[in-house]
């Protein structure tokens, strides 16, 4: 049985950011998907990606 804390290989293999359509990296520390492009971070609960844009949290520019 799978870890629920990870997300599926194959799904993370084609998701794409909900806002800029470009690639996510997959931050596994903190369970989220992050899109470099739009500076978002969508979150990952329960190994499923949340991808809706008022879920996600702005990236700091630091």
């Amino acid at each position: 049985m799978s870890d629920p804390a990870t997300v599926d290989p194959r799904l993370l293999a084609i998701l794409v950011c909900p806002v800029t359509k470009g690639p996510l990296i997959y931050d596994r520390v903190a369970q989220e998907l992050i899109s470099r492009k739009a500076n978002l971070a969508f979150p990952v609960r329960d190994g499923i990606p949340i991808m809706l844009p008022e879920e996600a949290r702005l990236l700091d520019d630091a």
